[in-house]
């Protein structure tokens, strides 16, 4: 895996902060938001360049693909259930991305 793009709603504390910790693995790693509110929303140049995208919840997989339909049909697009009651960089967070990211980086 290369390029990694993790989405939330409002790319405001789970995905940058996955994004950030993954950086600082050695990672590609880019984050975005599914909501217009978004800090960066979601882009058909974020979904290109993306190798697997790592979405926070199941609503979030369903926004991407009714967003881009066949732009992501042949894409990873994996579902890592992390609830959002976080703060960005929260220890809690970074434990929890690490523990559900941990199967698909072996």
């Amino acid at each position: 895996m290369s390029n990694l793009l993790f989405v939330c709603s409002r790319n405001q504390w789970r995905s940058p902060t996955a994004e950030k910790i993954y950086k600082e693995k050695g990672f590609s790693a880019r984050s975005a938001g599914t909501s217009p509110k978004a800090k960066h929303s979601i882009s058909v140049k974020d979904v290109e360049w993306a190798d697997v995208i790592f979405v926070m919840e199941k609503k979030h997989k369903n926004r991407v693909v009714a967003m881009f339909g066949r732009l992501v049909e042949y894409k990873k697009i994996h579902v890592l259930d992390v609830p959002d009651e976080y703060r960005f960089m929260d220890p809690l967070l970074i434990d929890h991305l690490e523990d559900v990211m941990e199967p698909y980086l072996d």
